[in-house]
Parts: structure tokens; sequence; C-alpha cells
């Protein structure tokens, strides 16, 4: 249910009242009895707190499971690789240069 702001015009009373979409605005002031006015709301301000909302956030617990699995195997094997290019010493080859070039003037 959304909060209204309301004013009087004889006497400038504000307040806020909350009531359903669907109620009656109000006519009579509560202090004075004077002519309410209803006046335009910015709405309801959205505060996110924690460490950030993610679509991830809400998966079910065997999801999770399955992609820290999926993760540690990538890992591991990014890992093994390097170590055994370490071992062995390869190193990527160099391209050759000789001296031409690429494009061909006709």
């Amino acid at each position: 249910m959304p909060t209204y702001d309301y004013q009087c015009q004889d006497c400038g009373h504000t307040f806020e009242v909350f009531q359903n979409m669907t109620a009656r605005k109000l006519r009579k002031c509560p202090r004075c009895g004077g002519k309410l006015k209803r006046l335009l709301g910015t709405g309801a301000g959205i505060i996110f707190k924690g460490s950030g909302f993610y679509a991830t956030d809400y998966r079910s617990p065997s999801y999770r499971e399955g992609e820290k699995k999926e993760k540690s195997k990538s890992t591991s094997k990014a890992s093994s690789e390097s170590t055994s290019s370490k071992k062995e010493g390869k190193a990527a080859p160099a391209p050759e240069s000789s001296g031409k070039s690429a494009s061909k003037s006709e």
C-alpha cells in the first residue's frame, strides 16, 4: 500500500497517510477541518543492502554444488597445464620473419 502526502489549504498542515490505492482521498484536515489537497509523491525509494544482487543469489543448492565442482575442475586443469609446460621448458614458437612483406603489389 502506498503512502500519500496531504496538505491542508487552510492551515498548511502537511502529513502522510498510509492507504490503499482504491481508498478515497481524504477531504478534511485532522487538525482544523479545512479542505485537503493530495500532493504528488516521488514514489518509494528502493534501497539495496548487502554485497550484491545477482541472478545466481537465489539458485538451488544442487546448482551451486555443480558450479563449484565445475570451477574446481577448470582451475585444476589450467594449473596442471601451466606446471607441465614449465617442467618441460617448452615455449611458444616465435614467428619467423623472412623479410618479405605479406602483401603483393601488382
